[in-house]
């Protein structure tokens, strides 16, 4: 399913992926604030990715209202077939703060590390707008 959901358009607009260990407010301020805009430079689809369930997921889309979905990788298997980097806490495994441009079926950018992470949406929309 992951792989699926992450396939670009035929009209060839990049789809961009967001994984972060939890979804704080500042992922929330700057992915869900700048949602608009980010469909007006042509990002087709916008996703979220954490090891959480799915349960948690759901949650976190409406706690935060986020316009987009998050994906639950709980069984760690696409952060174990792309080698993603991770941390423990309390016996979870968690994925490191990062972003993904996927366009044309392909991974064309990735921004790692994220820090500060509420600045990661500018960063995304502004490397979408030099390389549009």
């Amino acid at each position: 399913m992951l792989g699926a959901s992450c396939r670009t358009s035929p009209s060839r607009r990049p789809t961009v992926h967001r994984s972060t260990s939890r979804w704080s407010p500042d992922d929330r301020s700057s992915f869900r604030d700048h949602f608009a805009e980010l469909q007006r430079l042509g990002v087709a689809r916008l996703y979220g990715l954490s090891t959480q369930d799915t349960a948690y997921q759901r949650e976190a889309v409406e706690r935060l209202h986020l316009p987009f979905s998050i994906l639950s990788d709980a069984k760690l298997k696409l952060t174990r077939a792309l080698d993603l980097p991770t941390f423990d806490v309390a016996g979870m495994t968690l994925l490191k703060r990062m972003a993904w441009v996927i366009d044309n079926d392909a991974i064309t950018k990735v921004f790692y590390p994220v820090f500060p992470p509420d600045k990661n949406a500018e960063e995304v929309i502004a490397w979408l707008r030099s390389n549009g």
